[in-house]
């Protein structure tokens, strides 16, 4: 089992489970501020920051950080690389969602680089995962080809990312849109390939006021079967 940070409500049962997944060269602990940010508007969630299971590779003897997979090689390398990572990370969110008794709908995951490549290609890989993504500096690995059904993506990117360009990304969410997914995506000026308090705090913004279309599905199934009963 991958090892993890864990935060958990003082008293009481859970009612939200955040995955945090961190970036190449980093550790869970990178992942800290967006676990800050969640626990207060949260207080009743538990907070999961993994450590990726391997040593970073893109350094001379590993440097001190993680990596979920190698970024080393050529393009096909890399995505060998990812799918052989993501049975594990699966296996991690599921994990915890049966542990603390919650339906996927409660659970999110939370991305930042390759944190945010594997969250998001998790969600096109499996059904029932978690019922919200969201993704700081990511990118699709590969186009996507359908929609991730009742998932509330949400994007959050600098504009000055230089490592993981914004615009691909917001191709992608184009074509997602196009397919009926439930997506947002912020690009914010003057922020590089960072874990930025503006895009943390716009992702808690996102979480506050975005409702998921699911959920909509249900107050018109609701208001219709209102309008059938009988009147007395």
């Amino acid at each position: 089992m991958i090892q993890a940070h864990v935060l958990l409500p003082k008293d009481g049962q859970p009612e939200l489970l955040f995955v945090l997944l961190h970036g190449a060269g980093a550790d869970g602990l990178q992942m800290r501020p967006l676990a800050e940010a969640l626990h207060r508007q949260y207080p009743r969630a538990a907070l999961v920051l993994p450590d990726a299971p391997d040593v970073f590779d893109a350094i001379p003897g590993g440097g001190a950080g993680f990596q979920w997979y190698s970024e080393q090689g050529d393009d096909a390398a890399r995505a060998a690389g990812l799918t052989e990572a993501l049975p594990a990370v699966v296996e991690l969110i599921r994990y915890w969602a049966e542990r603390l008794e919650l339906s996927w709908e409660r659970v999110a995951l939370g991305g930042f680089s390759q944190g945010a490549i594997l969250a998001l290609e998790a969600l096109q890989q499996e059904e029932q995962l978690a019922g919200r993504v969201l993704a700081f500096g990511g990118a699709y690995a590969y186009w996507p080809q359908h929609a991730p059904k009742d998932v509330s993506i949400h994007l959050l990117h600098g504009k000055n990312d230089e490592e993981l360009p914004y615009v691909p990304l917001l191709n992608a969410a184009r074509e997602l849109m196009g397919l009926g997914a439930d997506i947002t995506a912020d690009v914010m000026p003057d922020i590089g390939h960072e874990l930025h308090p503006a895009l943390i705090e716009r992702a808690m913004e996102q979480l506050r006021t975005f409702i998921p279309a699911r959920l909509w599905r249900e107050a018109v199934v609701a208001a219709a079967e209102q309008e059938k009963a009988p009147k007395h």
